[in-house]
């Protein structure tokens, strides 16, 4: 698997118009006629396109310049310069792109064939037969080609799902999504199994279906940063939905609930306005009919989660699809 790269600074320059040309029709008997010095080209410019087969910023970790091709220049005979090429940069679908000098948000990719001209291409310098007037007839002035546009951006990946899994490390979150989809995140009993985000597309029913993404655990202090938390929680910013996943044997799941959401408001208070559930998982680790510990603590129903036997997954699944169709007509 290709390491999962979400947050890169590129330098983009589009290319120089070429210059005009200082030129004279040569005509047998006319040893000097009338200026004929073509335009230069617009320089090539810089254009991001949405590729909805890409999933990581990883390329730009080896590829971090981009630069058009330049304009040709005027020739004779009124010839125009060819136009330089335009460079396409292919980019993930969710991608966030931000001016590094001013800070400011300069597109949000979200839609697959999203382009986005980033740098613009100098316009072509004009050619002497444009500078002729009826006093000045030979005119030896042409204009130099326009210098293309140059910056430097930041390009933030946020995927785009459904429905977000929320919850400290080894809850059962990545369990949980390669028991109801196909994709296969690291699992292991220790913290911090999962390092990346995953998506997975779970099927419910005959024809519903819907994205969940599987982020790294959170810690308290998140919202501010720790372990990482602010480039995890991007990731879940814009999902529909958000699942709480909370181990069974947590004795205060009540409090780890209160936690992981005041890390959300931290990050951003509009996280909690998304729909949510809570999930208690690991089930199977419970003697037969005996309820979770705390399970009293919580103030509404949670659903009761065992991955690896199915127990309640079909109930959530339903819910999750339900929560997210309603939440899609709204927002």
């Amino acid at each position: 698997m290709s390491a999962f790269v979400d947050e890169v600074v590129i330098k983009v320059a589009a290319g120089s118009g070429g210059h005009g040309l200082i030129a004279f029709r040569r005509e047998k008997f006319v040893p000097r006629g009338g200026p004929n010095g073509g335009d230069g080209g617009k320089g090539g410019d810089v254009v991001l396109e949405v590729d909805p087969h890409l999933h990581t910023l990883l390329d730009f970790r080896y590829r971090a310049q981009w630069k058009a091709e330049r304009g040709q220049h005027g020739g004779a005979s009124g010839r125009t310069g060819r136009s330089g090429e335009d460079v396409i940069v292919r980019v993930p679908t969710g991608t966030e792109v931000e001016d590094v000098a001013t800070g400011k948000r300069v597109a949000d990719l979200v839609r697959s064939g999203d382009r986005l001209v980033v740098a613009r291409g100098g316009r072509g310098g004009r050619g002497n037969q444009h500078f002729a007037t009826s006093t000045h007839q030979s005119p030896q002035t042409a204009e130099d080609g326009q210098a293309g546009e140059s910056r430097e951006l930041r390009l933030t990946l946020k995927l785009i799902a459904d429905v977000g899994l929320v919850g400290f490390p080894n809850a059962g979150k990545s369990t949980l999504l390669a028991a109801v989809s196909a994709a296969r995140p690291k699992v292991a009993d220790y913290p911090f199994t999962t390092l990346t985000p995953h998506l997975g597309i779970v099927k419910v029913g005959d024809y519903g279906s819907f994205v969940m993404a599987d982020i790294p655990g959170l810690i308290e202090g998140a919202g501010e940063g720790k372990g990482l938390g602010l480039q995890f929680l991007r990731h879940i910013e814009r999902t529909r939905v958000l699942l709480f996943v909370i181990d069974c044997l947590d004795p205060e799941p009540d409090r780890t609930l209160e936690v992981l959401r005041a890390e959300l408001r931290r990050y951003s208070s509009a996280m909690l306005e998304k729909p949510y559930l809570v999930a208690l998982t690991k089930l199977d680790l419970l003697p037969p009919q005996e309820n979770p510990p705390g399970i009293s603590r919580l103030s509404s129903k949670p659903f009761m989660l065992s991955a690896p036997t199915g127990r309640g997954l079909s109930e959530l699944l339903a819910e999750l699809h339900r929560l997210a169709g309603v939440a899609s007509s709204t927002t």
